[in-house]
């Protein structure tokens, strides 16, 4: 039997998988994705990095934008009658008369080690919490999020001043490595399904732009965790004279001073234990500077207080 594959997913978390698929020579009747997003005041149209891929490899790409009630597309996935459905990072949940269609049903690939950080934003909230790891889960997909059984698990250590982007990165390429090794049980009916222990479930909920204000009487630990969680989106931030500074690179060191005080030239800030150093900051509205290039310009002076 053909093993034909519908792959749904949008974000870059998603593309190393697809041509993951594409490359190992599986065939992919099409692609669903989010529709395109607008920007610039509606004057353009962009278009999701999985639509992108797709489009240069070459493969149907479908963009509703609900799939619950959907007649047009329960109609149309009945009639190229896939084997398996592989969701990535898609944005939306799968409802149940289109999870009984595939023969070999739909099997999504979590960026936590299930049942922790179910939800929207398991990689920036892993690197938040400070979790020494974290991971990757496949489960085979039913109606509630992130729920169900695990096929299996993958772990990977989350380094020292990891930042939510390098994690993505690196959670992808391991995804689209661990994904080939269990197809083929999946399509033989050999695959092992563990369910979830839902007392263990924690939640990563989408995050919010006001959760990037830094509090600096935190300690520098949660403070590094913020930061490295929420790049490069919303990103940490503070305020100075009204203004919005957005934290890019830092690290810890360990001046002590005042807390939220600019403790030195070498804009070290204090906090509750020890300090934070920044190295590349953004003022609102401004391009991105080291903190070289920024101390120059800069009203911030030693001695002033961030808040």
């Amino acid at each position: 039997m053909l093993k034909n594959i519908v792959f749904m997913g949008t974000s870059n978390f998603a593309v190393p998988i697809l041509k993951s698929l594409y490359q190992n020579g599986y065939a992919i009747s099409c692609v669903y994705t989010q529709p395109p997003s607008k920007s610039n005041r509606g004057q353009k149209l962009n278009k999701s990095p999985v639509n992108l891929i797709s489009e240069t490899l070459n493969i149907e790409v479908r963009t509703p934008h609900r799939l619950k009630n959907n007649k047009e597309e329960e109609i149309f996935l009945k009639k190229i009658n896939p084997s398996l459905i592989i969701v990535v990072s898609y944005g939306q949940l799968i409802p149940k008369n289109l999870l009984e269609i595939p023969k070999n049903g739909f099997i999504n690939v979590h960026a936590s080690l299930l049942p922790k950080w179910r939800g929207a934003a398991p990689i920036q909230r892993a690197i938040m919490n400070l979790d020494g790891k974290t991971g990757i889960s496949i489960i085979k997909l039913n109606e509630n999020l992130d729920e169900g059984p695990i096929i299996n698990k993958y772990e990977f250590k989350i380094s020292e001043n990891m930042n939510a982007s390098e994690l993505s990165e690196n959670l992808a390429n391991l995804a689209s490595q661990k994904i080939m090794d269990n197809l083929d049980n999946i399509f033989e009916g050999k695959a092992k399904f563990e369910n979830q222990n839902n007392l263990d479930a924690t939640y990563a909920k989408k995050i919010e732009k006001f959760e990037g204000k830094i509090n600096w009487g935190e300690t520098a630990e949660k403070i590094m965790g913020k930061i490295n969680g929420l790049y490069p989106f919303p990103g940490a931030w503070f305020l100075f004279n009204g203004e919005r500074y957005k934290i890019l690179k830092a690290e810890i060191s360990n001046a002590k001073g005042e807390i939220g005080m600019v403790l030195n030239d070498n804009f070290e800030i204090g906090c509750i234990n020890k300090s934070i150093k920044i190295i590349s900051i953004q003022r609102e509205g401004k391009k991105i500077q080291n903190i070289n290039e920024f101390t120059l310009g800069t009203k911030i002076k030693k001695g002033n207080y961030l808040i």
